[in-house]
C-alpha cells in the first residue's frame, strides 16, 4: 500500500513538472549568461510561469537612475511572483565596453539584486530571442530602459517607454493587474 501511494505521488509530481516545463513560453526556453559571471540562468526555470518585467538597460544613459526604482519594484513585488530581468545592451551606444564596468554600475552604484544578463543586442536582426519576441508582440525598444510586462504564459505583452518612470501610477497599476490576473489562473 505504501508503495502504491508513493508511486501515485511520484506520477502526480512528474505530471506537475511536465506541465510546468510545457507551460514555459517559447521565448523563455533559453539559457543566458549572467552579467559578468561564468554562471548561466535558465529563463524558464527563473520565471516558472510568473509575470516578468524585462528591461533593456545601459550604464551611461540619462535613464540609468531607473535602476533604483526598478530595484524597488523587484523588492516590493518579488514575493508576489514578479520576476525582473535586465538586459544590458549597447544598441544605443551607451553601454560600457567591459562587462566588469557594467556590473559595477549595476551592483555597486545602484544596488541591483534582480537578474542581470550579459550584454546583448535588443533590436534589429541581431536582437536576442527574448527581444525578438517582444518586438513581434509589441514594439522593439527605441531607446534604453524600455520596460516590458509579460504575463506568465507569454500571451500578454505591454511595453512602456523610458519616459514612463518605474514608479509611475499607470505602470504600477499594470504590474498589480498582471499579478492579480496571473495568480487567478
Amino acid at each position: 500500500m505504501k508503495t502504491l501511494i508513493f508511486l501515485a505521488i511520484y506520477v502526480i509530481s512528474l505530471n506537475a513538472f511536465a506541465e510546468q516545463t510545457n507551460s514555459c513560453p517559447d521565448y523563455l526556453k533559453v539559457t543566458k549568461q549572467k552579467l559578468h559571471s561564468s554562471k548561466s540562468v535558465d529563463l524558464c526555470e527563473l520565471t516558472q510561469g510568473k509575470p516578468v518585467l524585462i528591461v533593456n538597460t545601459a550604464s551611461n544613459c540619462g535613464f540609468t537612475p531607473h535602476f533604483e526604482k526598478i530595484e524597488a519594484l523587484h523588492k516590493k513585488y518579488q514575493s508576489k511572483g514578479l520576476v525582473v530581468i535586465g538586459f544590458p545592451s549597447d544598441d544605443f551606444f551607451q553601454e560600457e565596453d567591459d562587462e566588469k564596468e557594467t556590473a559595477k554600475i549595476c551592483y555597486v552604484n545602484y544596488g541591483v539584486t534582480f537578474t542581470m544578463l550579459s550584454t546583448s543586442a535588443v533590436r534589429g536582426s541581431d536582437a536576442n530571442s527574448v527581444f525578438k519576441f517582444l518586438g513581434d508582440k509589441s514594439t522593439s525598444p527605441k531607446w534604453n530602459f524600455y520596460k516590458y510586462l509579460v504575463d506568465g504564459k507569454g500571451n500578454n505583452v505591454q511595453s512602456f517607454s523610458p519616459k514612463t518612470e518605474p514608479d509611475d501610477k499607470e505602470f504600477i497599476q499594470a504590474i498589480e493587474t498582471m499579478l492579480i490576473s496571473d495568480n487567478a489562473d
